[in-house]
């Protein structure tokens, strides 16, 4: 089975759009992925991305143009009989690692860690899902000493309404997403910076179709 997806984005400063092709192939997966910089100007490798991935198992992303690789592992091992999802991701280019792991309490609650190694940034967030349909982030960098909030809700079974704000940088963003298996994914985006003098909300919107052939 052949899956394609088209994906558009629009905001005032800059519209762009990607699509991908991907198959299967045994027990892995094969992804090309190119962005609109591989057809305007002509034919050319500018943003084009190849991936071979097994699912819950690895996943390498060859950058053509940049000429760079990027490796995810992943793997869950049990802690307490609690699952434990590890992630370890590393692009070659810019020598840049990061290792990101969630321990699963039960279907409502979670604590995720990500550490970046060279930078130190680490980020602790919790996730507590509330009867299924809303879902409440508090998370924590110990490299700015800051906190960030997020709450979501789902609504009419396709549709989840988000809110957050980033303490550090004074950012409100709120995000409505609607994801149907018919229509693909359309999202808005809405984001705002209260330490800014003029508050002018910054407005964008997204849209994802999926095919399979």
């Amino acid at each position: 089975m052949m899956k394609t997806s088209l994906k558009g984005r629009y905001d005032p400063d800059k519209s762009n759009a990607a699509a991908s092709l991907a198959f299967n192939a045994g027990d892995v997966k094969l992804k090309a992925s190119m962005t609109e910089a591989a057809i305007v100007n002509g034919p050319s490798l500018n943003g084009l991305l190849l991936s071979v991935e097994k699912p819950g198992s690895f996943i390498v992303d060859y950058d053509v143009p940049k000429k760079d690789f990027r490796f995810q592992f992943m793997n869950t091992v049990s802690v307490l009989d609690k699952p434990l999802r590890l992630n370890y991701i590393h692009w070659r280019g810019q020598n840049r690692t990061i290792l990101d792991g969630t321990l699963v309490f039960d279907s409502s609650n979670k604590v995720s860690a990500n550490y970046a190694f060279g930078s130190g940034n680490c980020k602790l967030k919790y996730t507590y899902q509330h009867g299924g349909v809303r879902t409440f982030e508090p998370c924590y960098d110990l490299s700015s000493n800051s906190w960030d909030f997020a709450v979501s809700q789902r609504v009419f079974g396709d549709d989840v309404f988000r809110a957050s704000y980033h303490t550090s940088s004074k950012v409100l963003g709120l995000e409505w997403c609607r994801d149907s298996k018919v229509n693909g994914q359309f999202k808005i985006l809405a984001s705002l910076n209260l330490a800014e003098e003029v508050k002018m909300p910054k407005l964008s919107a997204e849209s994802t179709w999926n095919f399979e052939m």
